[in-house]
């Protein structure tokens, strides 16, 4: 009986640990497995538990080394986040058995005088509790720690380190009392292992674990948080920016209007006194003063007009082909710093995209808008180089919050090198919740 015990805990129960940690691993990286990898790892973890010694740190170093293979060539994910999720993966199997080795010392006075088959039969409940651990601790980990968007590809490392540590102490606690080899004093005599205090540090270790990870969770959140901040307050005196000059073009544009009168006396004088070449050259000064006051971009909201203007002739600069053709309501319950976070986070992401285009290439932006019943639709179109993921930086999370705000959603489509991103806001004509602006 003792031998299909063995058999059970050392081929079966490893077996299927083996896959749950598998499973777990590729759930960490966000990545779907297929079953027909499964079926490979667990035929690789077969050939280790043969041929590895049995819980020794050879066995879990193999079982990392081929975690870290199957993160790289078969999920396909970075390097760095492969290495930290395999040694989280192996740190938590190592706790879970070294926990439930631990209530086994303490339980084995008691088990000694039970039948031998009562005796398997705790033998094989104390089996299935170390599995059932490691799949709350997996669940855990994946359900409240790593599945957040917090989690930065390049800080990982920060957490490695204690990490290996907690493992490399573990593996000492299993291998040297729970394992085959004899601790003795310098009187020769075997040391009393005490299985409470062993116990109570392989749950430090664990509990440990989870402090790290929740450490690590509230940095990075803590971080994105304080660069978002720093975005915003750039972006807010940049919007702020935006606001005076348009006051101020609103103010040349009311003194232009205030003196038009005289203007149009003197061209009068001019002509009726035959003068008309310095006529001609008086009215291509005032087409002059009024196209400065002019805006390239005409969309019937003054802070837009200066915005687009300001972006689009920066991208013209640089030898973009620009389009503009946007109409937006005015006034509307919109604000207008809602439509400048808008339009400055797309058409910043438009320009970096344009300028990372080979020379020769096209590169061009074209913003549309239009407003039917209740919606305003923004469009902004770009080329860009069509390799590679397009990434949602923090740029693309304000606009879908300001989208949000007014109930509406926010796309991303790319064919070829080709990026459009639309905008949907829903301004109902008639509303309480958001106060209209009148100017």
């Amino acid at each position: 009986m003792e031998e299909y015990i063995d058999f059970f805990n050392r081929y079966i129960l490893a077996a299927i640990q083996l896959l749950l940690g598998f499973f777990f691993f590729v759930r960490f990286l966000r990545k779907k497995g297929r079953l027909f990898f499964e079926l490979l790892f667990g035929a690789f973890g077969c050939v280790i538990i043969l041929a590895a010694p049995a819980g020794s740190i050879v066995e879990y170093l193999i079982y990392a080394l081929l975690l870290v293979a199957m993160g790289i060539f078969i999920c396909h994910d970075n390097w760095k986040s492969v290495i930290l999720y395999a040694a989280l993966t192996v740190d938590i199997m190592e706790l879970s058995f070294g926990i439930v080795n631990s209530l086994s010392g303490i339980l084995q006075p008691w088990l000694s005088p039970l039948h031998q088959n009562a005796a398997v039969v705790i033998s094989l409940f104390m089996g299935l509790l170390s599995f059932a651990l490691a799949v709350c601790c997996y669940q855990a980990v994946y359900r409240f720690f790593l599945h957040d968007e917090a989690a930065e590809k390049q800080s990982l490392f920060m957490i490695l380190i204690p990490i290996l540590m907690i493992f490399f102490m573990d593996e000492y606690i299993s291998s040297i009392l729970y394992g085959n080899i004899a601790v003795r004093n310098v009187g020769g005599s075997v040391v009393f292992v005490n299985h409470y205090q062993m116990l109570m540090m392989q749950l430090f270790g664990l509990a440990s674990l989870f402090c790290i990870l929740f450490a690590y969770k509230k940095t990075l959140q803590n971080f994105r948080l304080h660069t978002e901040l720093s975005l915003l307050a750039q972006e807010e005196h940049s919007l702020n920016r935006y606001v005076e000059e348009a006051r101020a073009r609103y103010d040349k544009t009311k003194a232009f209007r205030h003196d038009i009168k005289n203007h149009i006396t003197v061209v009068k004088d001019l002509l009726q006194n035959g003068k008309q070449e310095e006529a001609l050259t008086y009215i291509g000064d005032l087409a002059d003063m009024s196209a400065a006051l002019s805006f390239p971009c005409s969309t019937n909201n003054p802070v837009a007009d200066i915005l687009l203007g300001n972006k689009l002739g920066i991208a013209k600069n640089m030898g973009i082909d620009v389009d503009c053709s946007l109409l937006l309501p005015y006034p509307c319950p919109v604000r207008d710093i809602d439509f400048c976070i808008i339009l400055s986070n797309a058409l910043d992401n438009a320009i970096h995209a344009c300028r990372d285009i080979e020379d020769g290439s096209e590169r061009y932006i074209r913003v549309t808008g239009r407003m039917q019943g209740d919606f305003v639709l923004l469009e902004v179109e770009n080329s860009f180089r069509g390799r590679g993921p397009v990434g949602r930086g923090t740029g693309l999370s304000n606009i879908k919050a300001v989208a949000e705000k007014y109930q509406g959603a926010m796309s991303v489509k790319t064919q070829g090198t080709v990026f459009l991103l639309s905008v949907l806001l829903v301004i109902p004509q008639h509303t309480e919740s958001i106060p209209r602006q009148n100017g």
